[in-house]
């Protein structure tokens, strides 16, 4: 039986007022008859002919007014079904499964470009998923590629719902029973699909994008040791061989190179040349390096670039910040600095330390008018501090104690490896009962008048206590660690060294230039001989002419070889679970030592991992070690390398970092086996990449 279709809403309302009219005429005539019977009775007679004609029209010509009512909407919704299917944008409306319901004429094309077959929205578009289709919400926009052309694809839910008739049988229906409620299966939602052809505004896009102009500094590393290093008559010749070849370079991505200073070059180039400088890896690095008429020393090179800057000042800034990071850890390699991440590449070989203590000098000066403006000093390390942070930490107190400044080394936990150098420093051996200090307690008396000065380590994060780095405004940093892209940079006064095999060595240098009357006690001159003695495993690793020369300095100042010896034996159980590391190591691709350094037991199993890892680097064929310990429910790996493997890199790759040879990084949150799998991971992305000879 077919539903009765009934008008309702305005147009029924509309319908009706002729009979709401004769209502009100029939009361008229009424109220007439009260005051002049003829005159009702002539009026009832118009009142009855206009009673009888509207309910006529109303019963007569509603089927006519409703048969017109349904062919307008007929030829509504062709002429809205016509619209849609000529439309100028690829329509398609599916189920929530991504079946294709209805499609216009340009979708059926693009239909039939995909070979005809296709029924479904998710095999047409790869992008588009069951998942995505289902939490579908009001509207969602996509960005899907199909053939050669991209697109926004905008999806939009149409509900069911909103399309159910309700008619007065049904509605009689729903309210019988519930069980019949019960049965009735929502109607399943529909999703429209519209695709807008995004391709050449891409296209313009890229393009402007890749017509920015990129800034770029070259800074030659070695500039005079290499002119040094070759007759006076062929120094000419060799800078401007390597002129040359920089110039060749730049010119081979359309750029232009232009010479600031005798070993400062500033260049320009397209933002569209800059991928393929990363395929590349920067090549004019080690092609500058072979470059040779007789110099016994190569001639290295620093590149610095800055891209993505809202304006070429911004990306000039940017270019000169990377510099400055490639230099700081330790030269030989191109840094690529923008808005949004910097990355590293090169940094293979390893640069020389230079003779000239001018730097130390200029830093110690600077360091000592920073003092004398404060009223009182902190000294802070990393977190799990060693013997090179705590010994550094020891100079710069004599520093302070020296002009006069009231000074505090903070220090939250004191590890094993530390212990027997830090058990000297008592106030029966002369020091204040205050001289370390927790975390807690220094932000408690910090003020205006206080100079912070770090140690060991140029990485906010790791330090001794974070929040001090926020708090006090007077910041300086000693380190010998190659920078990473996190660093301290609020610092007033930043004594970066890669070159320096430790920051004991540093201060130490540092100490000479202070003051004349300076005298280090026995004790301070053991911690820092200590910390120079075990950060280059007894002047193996990272050592040069200003290391031994900083160690006869301490030497001269009472330090004692036996002393230090002493104080670093080893209980047995640690040597142990060393040897237990080197038995049980695992060589990886052929060249890359892994090994993993029991705990139980121990009471600081990353001192005794750094230890194994030196130990198996001495194997013949290992081109680097990893010795990985569990620490705190914290995974330590301790990395070490000869010459051919920048451990640094590897170990920045795991949010570590460190020096080339020596580094080390920190996983949370994972297993041993994974660490294991992420480390071996990044190896074989070094192999691919060349960033192991």
């Amino acid at each position: 039986m077919k539903p009765k279709r009934t008008l309702t809403g305005q147009l029924g309302l509309y319908l009706q007022w002729p009979l709401f009219l004769s209502i009100l005429v029939i009361i008229t005539n009424i109220v007439v008859g009260f005051i002049d019977t003829g005159a009702a009775l002539a009026m009832g007679g118009f009142t009855v002919v206009y009673v009888l004609f509207s309910a006529l029209m109303y019963f007569f010509s509603r089927r006519k007014l409703m048969a017109g009512m349904v062919e307008f909407s007929a030829d509504y919704a062709w002429i809205q079904k016509k619209l849609l299917s000529e439309l100028d944008v690829p329509y398609v409306v599916t189920d929530q499964n991504g079946r294709l319901l209805w499609m216009n004429g340009l979708f059926t094309e693009m239909q039939k470009e995909a070979g005809g077959r296709s029924s479904s929205l998710t095999t047409m578009f790869p992008e588009v998923t069951k998942e995505i289709l289902k939490a579908v919400d009001e509207k969602t926009t996509l960005h899907v590629v199909f053939g050669d052309r991209s697109y926004r694809m905008d999806l939009t839910l149409v509900s069911m719902e909103d399309f159910e008739p309700e008619e007065e049988g049904a509605r009689a229906g729903r309210e019988e029973t519930a069980a019949d409620k019960s049965a009735l299966a929502p109607a399943p939602d529909l999703v429209a699909v519209y695709l807008f052809d995004e391709t050449e505004l891409l296209q313009y896009q890229k393009q402007i994008t890749e017509e920015r102009m990129v800034a770029g500094l070259i800074y030659l590393d070695n500039y005079d040791e290499a002119l040094e290093s070759v007759e006076e008559v062929r120094r000419s010749l060799l800078m401007a061989l390597i002129e040359r070849r920089i110039n060749k370079y730049i010119a081979g991505f359309n750029g232009v190179v232009k010479k600031m200073e005798k070993d400062k070059y500033f260049f320009v180039i397209k933002q569209q040349y800059v991928e393929e400088l990363r395929e590349q890896r920067f090549s004019i690095l080690e092609d500058v390096k072979s470059v040779n008429i007789g110099n016994e020393m190569a001639v290295t090179l620093s590149i610095g670039l800055g891209l993505g800057g809202d304006t070429y000042g911004q990306n000039y800034e940017y270019a000169r910040m990377a510099i400055d990071m490639a230099l700081g850890r330790g030269g030989d390699q191109a840094v690529i600095k923008s808005s949004e991440k910097i990355e590293f590449f090169g940094g293979k070989s390893q640069q020389q330390g230079k003779m000239t203590r001018v730097k130390a000098r200029v830093k110690a000066h600077a360091l000592r008018e920073l003092i004398g403006t404060k009223e009182k000093l902190l000294i802070m390390g990393h977190r799990y501090n060693d013997i090179d942070s705590f010994g550094a930490a020891v100079g710069i107190y004599r520093i302070a104690a020296t002009l006069d400044r009231k000074a505090h080394i903070v220090i939250n936990d004191i590890s094993a490896s530390v212990r027997p150098i830090y058990e000297r420093f008592t106030p029966a051996a002369g020091y204040p009962e205050d001289m370390f200090l927790t975390g807690s307690e220094a932000l408690e008396m910090v003020d205006a008048g206080t100079l912070l000065v770090v140690v060991d380590v140029n990485r906010p994060a790791i330090t001794e206590e974070p929040e001090l780095l926020k708090k006090v405004k007077t910041l300086v940093v000693l380190d010998h660690h190659r920078q990473s892209s996190e660093i301290i940079d609020n610092a007033v006064l930043s004594y970066v060294e890669p070159n320096a095999s430790s920051a004991c060595e540093m201060v130490a240098e540092v100490v000479q230039y202070i003051a004349d009357d300076i005298r280090i006690r026995p004790q301070e001159a053991d911690a820092m001989y200590a910390g120079i003695v075990i950060d280059t495993n007894y002047f193996n690793n990272q050592t040069g002419v200003r290391t031994f020369e900083a160690a006869a300095y301490l030497r001269r100042c009472g330090a004692d070889v036996t002393r230090v010896r002493k104080a670093f034996r080893e209980e047995m159980v640690n040597y142990q679970a060393r040897a237990h590391a080197v038995g049980q190591a695992e060589v990886f691709e052929g060249a890359f030592a892994i090994s993993e350094c029991p705990s139980e037991g121990i009471e600081n199993p990353t001192i005794v991992a750094a230890q194994a890892a030196n130990e198996l680097l001495g194997i013949k064929g290992m081109k680097a070690s990893i010795v990985l310990s569990e620490y705190n429910g914290v995974i330590f790996l301790s990395a070490r390398s000869m010459d051919e493997v920048n451990v640094q890199v590897m170990m920045e790759k795991l949010g570590g970092g460190g020096h080339r040879s020596i580094a080390g990084a920190q996983l949370r949150g994972v297993t041993m086996e994974e660490a294991k799998e992420r480390l071996k991971g990044v190896i074989r992305e070094m192999i691919a990449s060349g960033d192991v000879r």
